[in-house]
Parts: structure tokens; C-alpha cells; sequence
């Protein structure tokens, strides 16, 4: 048996600078003009189609690039979670046009929708919690969030689950800019200004068992 150490690759270096915060501020913004809306403020046809426009470019648009730039910088995590995101977005773009003219999303098919996206995003949640205690909140929001929705269509109680629905979303919001300025700030500091705290779950360190 040779004693020469084997030598371990480097890793390979981002292609893009850090795309987390592009992310997350767009989901903020497109949050942020949801909630007239959410908080019923406004309900015209107006209101609809100018947050379905913040929806599509922001939080569409910015999570997508978010996402695609993160997969290609090889996170796959934080890749995935923008990447599928952003698609909602866009979902949420077509559902308020359309109710700016009069067409109602079916309620089946969303409640189906959102059954799914919950059994995804708590998979996530746990994945996160490898990373930290605020991906963690940041994910088990947007679980209460789907939980809400799902619960407000299966109890046949919009006006039950409004504030709850709104109330999630600006928490939402809130975590997304938090965690943007942290990765922005400190990393332009060089130092915690935000408080970031560390992960909610010890990954092992242990081998994967061997395949048979």
C-alpha cells in the first residue's frame, strides 16, 4: 500500500458572484404587493393586475435567475427552492390577471396544487435546517403559509384563514429582506453586522453505508 496522501480536488470555483440575496429580495417585493390585497386594502381590478406585475418580474423573474444562477454555481438546495419558487410566481401572475377580469382559478385544482407544494417545502424545511435555524424559520413560514391556504379551502373559511394568510406573508417578506441584508452587509463589512445563526440540525459526518 503506497503511503503518497491522495490528493483531494479542490472545489470548483462560482461561476456567479452570491445569488441568495437576489432571491430573496424579490420574493419580499413580490410579497409586499400582495399584501393590500392579502389585507383586503384594495380589491379592484387595478390592484390585481399591478400585483400581478411585481409577481411576475420580481418574484418570478428575480427567483428564477436566482435559481438558475445557484444550480449553476452548484447549489442545489438553494437552486431548487428558487427555481421551483419562481414558477409559483408566475402562477401567481396569471391567477390575478385573471381575476382582474373576472376568471376564478378552480379551486380543485389549486387545493391539489397545494397539497403537493406542502409535502415539498417541509422535506426542504428539514434540508435547511442543516444550514441554519433561519432557513429553517424562513421554510417552516412558508409550511404555515400552505397549511393556511389548504385548511381556508378544505374548512370552506376564507374569512378565517385571511389573517393568518397575511400575517405569514409579511413575516415571509420580513425573513427574506433580513436574510438578504445579512448576506449583503456582512459580506461588504467583513463582519456580522446581521446576526446569522447557525444550523438547527448536526449533518453526520459518518460514511454512507456501502451499497450492496
Amino acid at each position: 500500500m503506497s503511503d503518497e496522501k491522495t490528493a483531494v480536488p479542490a472545489a470548483p470555483l462560482p461561476v456567479f458572484a452570491e445569488p441568495t440575496p437576489l432571491g430573496l429580495l424579490g420574493l419580499a417585493i413580490g410579497c409586499a404587493a400582495l399584501l393590500p390585497i392579502a389585507f383586503g386594502v384594495t380589491l379592484t381590478p387595478s390592484a390585481l393586475r399591478t400585483a400581478a406585475m411585481f409577481c411576475l418580474l420580481f418574484g418570478g423573474g428575480c427567483q428564477f435567475l436566482a435559481g438558475i444562477m445557484s444550480l449553476t454555481n452548484k447549489n442545489l438546495l438553494g437552486g431548487t427552492l428558487f427555481t421551483t419558487f419562481a414558477f409559483n410566481w408566475v402562477m401567481n401572475w396569471w391567477a390575478l390577471s385573471g381575476l382582474a377580469e373576472g376568471r376564478v382559478p378552480d379551486a380543485h385544482v389549486v387545493l391539489s396544487v397545494d397539497l403537493c407544494f406542502l409535502v415539498i417545502f417541509v422535506v426542504l424545511t428539514y434540508a435547511f435546517g442543516f444550514y441554519s435555524k433561519l432557513l429553517f424559520a424562513f421554510l417552516l413560514d412558508i409550511d404555515a403559509l400552505y397549511a393556511f391556504r389548504i385548511l381556508k379551502e378544505l374548512l370552506h373559511a376564507p374569512a378565517a384563514f385571511a389573517l393568518p394568510i397575511a400575517l405569514a406573508t409579511v413575516v415571509l417578506a420580513a425573513i427574506a429582506v433580513y436574510m438578504a441584508f445579512a448576506i449583503l452587509v456582512n459580506t461588504a463589512a467583513g463582519r456580522p453586522v446581521f446576526a446569522m445563526p447557525g444550523p438547527m440540525f448536526t449533518p453526520s459526518t459518518s460514511p454512507p453505508p456501502a451499497a450492496h
